[in-house]
């Protein structure tokens, strides 16, 4: 399966980022913002949820992800102090508030937030080598299920 490479300009592509990434492993030293050229990046360690269901456990891909035109960056139930710590990313959503500018929210396991205020959507996703095999499926509890 050939690397992941995807552009998110509005909410839409957005979400399809968001799919690719969730479940995906990220250590809290992994997390970055570069003030002087208003990115926030991160490096993960993402569930290949379109390599299939198939019998295995699936695949985990070190992708990295980053925003462009990022104004402020702000934390919440996450100790920036632990960059050992490691993060389960489970969903990235964008509201818009003056537009084109609008919040990007990076949501962990856990309650966990990074809260990015940008000009714009404009996030790039891309994988950086070869897969190698998933130690376990991500499963996800209901609300409401034992």
């Amino acid at each position: 399966m050939p690397d992941l490479k995807l552009l998110a300009l509005d909410t839409e592509d957005l979400a399809v980022v968001s799919a690719h990434v969730q479940d995906a492993i990220v250590r809290v030293g992994d997390m970055g913002y570069a003030r002087a050229d208003r990115r926030f990046a991160l490096l993960m360690n993402r569930f290949a949820w379109e390599a299939g269901t198939g019998r295995g456990k699936g695949e985990r891909h070190r992708t990295a992800l980053h925003f462009d035109g990022v104004q402020s960056v702000a934390t919440a139930g996450i100790d920036t102090n632990s960059r050992d710590g490691s993060l389960e990313l489970l969903a990235i959503t964008f509201t818009e508030t003056d537009g084109p500018s609008g919040i990007v929210e990076l949501n962990f396991a856990g309650g966990g937030t990074v809260r990015l205020t940008v000009e714009c959507l404009e996030a790039r996703l891309q994988d950086l080598g070869a897969a190698w095999a998933a130690t376990a499926r991500p499963v996800h509890q209901l609300d409401g299920t034992p």
